[in-house]
């Protein structure tokens, strides 16, 4: 018998970021049920400060051109600021998860023609047929976009285990003025992310890359004297 806890550790080993998608709507019922597995989600005070923006059909393609459009005019506005700086050991991951999409590919480290244009795809979400906007209550400032991070992971691991392959972008909102535009979303929100998603497409070299994670040795720190 599979225990809670099997089961959890499946769905998080088989999820990937996926960047290749079929052409092929998500049932309406399906989605509806990975947002209310999401909605179990702990937040601080129980706040639930998410707000998601569900764009699918026409609405997804107009919005592909939009962002697609500023993104590659260089106007990048992000309503969170990135990190200052990828120092010693994130410094090396970040690396190694470039290079291994880079490799699946088949894009060379010094090609940067190709390297933008895989970039630029975020913007057109790799071809996905749905997207999660989600914002969050800038008076809640960092708490909420903590509290934002948390339903992203839950709404990952919903999809795994519908069988819908997905993908978070951080890259998304830097186009927010074409997302504020296109959405309506206002001035007393923070765009945090999107997530794409849809049926992965097996054949795409993109969906063979996988990332590895630390040790614990790497990441914990145990005080029991």
């Amino acid at each position: 018998m599979t225990s809670n806890a099997d089961t959890l550790s499946i769905l998080l080993d088989s999820r990937y970021s996926c960047r290749g998608f079929l052409d092929k709507q998500v049932p309406r019922e399906d989605i509806e049920r990975m947002l209310q597995m999401g909605q179990r989600t702990a937040s601080w005070c129980n706040s639930q400060p998410w707000r998601v923006h569900l764009i699918s059909g026409d609405a997804i393609e107009r919005l592909r051109e939009a962002l697609y459009a500023q993104a590659s005019s260089g106007q990048l506005e992000p309503d969170i600021p990135g990190p200052v700086e990828y120092r010693g050991e994130y410094a090396e991951r970040r690396r190694g998860a470039g290079y291994a999409l880079y490799n699946a590919l088949g894009i060379a480290r010094d090609d940067y023609a190709r390297r933008t244009e895989q970039m630029l795809e975020n913007y057109r979400f790799f071809g996905a047929p749905h997207v999660a906007i989600i914002t969050t209550d800038k008076a809640l400032g960092v708490y909420g976009a903590v509290d934002c991070g948390g339903y992203v992971s839950t709404l990952l691991l919903a999809a795994e285990s519908l069988g819908i392959a997905a993908v978070p972008q951080a890259a998304v909102p830097m186009a927010g003025s074409a997302l504020r535009r296109e959405l309506n979303i206002g001035d007393d929100r923070d765009v945090v992310c999107a997530i794409a998603f849809g049926y992965a497409d097996d054949a795409h070299p993109a969906n063979t890359c996988r990332t590895d994670r630390a040790s614990l040795d790497d990441t914990v720190e145990w005080v029991d004297e």
